[in-house]
């Protein structure tokens, strides 16, 4: 993992979503961001931690130990580094408990070029992987 002192502090440090089951989300996103090129990178009791070199999104136990709850209209993108990449975020996330929130395709009132899938993990919490193509060649 790369210590603090040698990264550029991005915009956004981490995002974190309430779950309900630690081990249910594991499986869920152990899964989803296996597709990205993405692993776990922290264990910790409250939580799941998953990124490239370091905690980016965090999968966690609610810090007030009420329910999780999913907000409306909040969801989370995650960059694909490719067409198959986006597919296979979307297949392996349904295979491993997650439900559709819409299937793998261009979104044309997003941006020309725009691929993207949409998933809910088991607790409801929205996700999405997208990639830049070029629409008007089908994605080559």
């Amino acid at each position: 993992m790369t210590g603090a002192a040698e990264t550029r502090p991005p915009l956004v440090s981490h995002v974190s979503v309430g779950v309900t089951d630690l081990a249910r989300a594991g499986v869920f996103y152990d899964a989803a961001f296996q597709a990205l090129g993405v692993g776990r990178v922290m264990d910790h009791p409250m939580g799941l931690a998953y990124g490239r070199a370091f905690p980016e999104f965090w999968a966690s136990v609610p810090q007030d130990r009420e329910p999780a709850t999913v907000g409306n209209g909040v969801h989370v993108c995650f960059a694909a580094s490719d067409r198959d990449a986006v597919d296979c975020f979307h297949a392996q996330g349904l295979a491993a408990g997650g439900h559709d929130a819409g299937a793998p395709g261009f979104r044309p009132d997003y941006a020309p070029g725009y691929y993207a899938a949409f998933l809910r993990d088991p607790d409801g919490n929205k996700i999405e992987a997208m990639t830049w193509l070029r629409a008007d060649t089908g994605g080559a």
